[in-house]
Formats: structure tokens, C-alpha cells, sequence
């Protein structure tokens, strides 16, 4: 299974997924990250926070950034460079998270892409940044 190739892409083209966070989703993470922060776990502790209720890993979301850009924009055969993040808001148990990458520069001589991400609940930003992957070309 291919992706797209570098000459497929074009500045403003758009991916996006929506998932919708359980209270398993911030276990599973919890459990394969090693993040067991009570903010995140324990319904109790997490009251007591500036939240008021336990709210999901901010890498959670990031994870979702990954999954457009490993599979759909560009997709398979992408790899992650760089990514920059901003933790704008708390994202909460059933919360539905669109993450979105769009293409903002392409970098003919080393084949690098750079895109616009964001992971938006409710229209709102709750992750922004920029990611760097590297796209094959159809020639290599």
C-alpha cells in the first residue's frame, strides 16, 4: 500500500480523521506510553484540578496528527520528521477530536513536506503546530 507521491501533492490539499475519546482510549494510552499522571486516571484527583474531570493525554491528540499524515495525507510510505506543538485546551471523555494536516510548503530539492496541523474539538483548537515528513517520489 502506497501513499501519495511528492509530484501529488500540492499546497493547500487537506486530510483530516475524527475520533471520538473514551475513557479506554486514555487507559490503552496510559498503559502503552507509561503517563499514569491521576490527571488522566483517577476521576477523583482530577476533580480537584483546574479541569474538573479527567482529561485525556495531549499526546493522544498528537496521535491523531500522526495517524492522518501516516495514513492519508501523505500516507503510507511518509515519515515523520519534525512536529511543533501548542496545547491550547483540555480534551475530556467524549470529546470528538478532528485532527486535520493540510499542506503549506513543498520542498522540491529534498522532498520534504510541510504541513498545518491541528486537532480541533467543537471548532477550537485544542492541539496546533507544523510537521516536516519526508514523501517518496514515483522515480526512487
Amino acid at each position: 500500500m502506497q501513499g501519495l507521491y511528492f509530484d501529488e501533492l500540492s499546497v493547500g490539499q487537506s486530510a483530516e480523521i475524527t475520533r471520538v475519546v473514551g475513557a479506554g482510549d486514555i487507559e490503552a494510552f496510559a498503559e502503552v506510553s507509561g503517563d499514569t499522571n491521576p490527571v488522566h486516571l483517577d476521576e477523583a484527583y482530577a476533580r480537584g484540578t483546574p479541569f474538573g474531570g479527567r482529561i485525556a493525554h495531549g499526546m493522544l491528540s498528537a496521535a491523531y496528527i500522526s495517524a492522518v499524515l501516516g495514513t492519508q495525507l501523505p500516507g503510507p510510505g511518509a515519515i515523520y520528521l519534525s512536529q511543533s506543538m501548542r496545547f491550547r485546551r483540555p480534551v475530556k471523555i467524549g470529546d470528538a477530536v478532528t485532527a486535520r494536516a493540510t499542506v503549506k510548503e513543498l520542498d522540491d530539492k529534498r522532498g520534504h513536506v510541510t504541513l498545518q496541523t491541528v486537532c480541533e474539538v467543537n471548532g477550537k483548537a485544542v492541539v496546533d503546530g507544523e510537521a516536516v515528513v519526508m514523501v517518496p517520489r514515483r522515480d526512487a
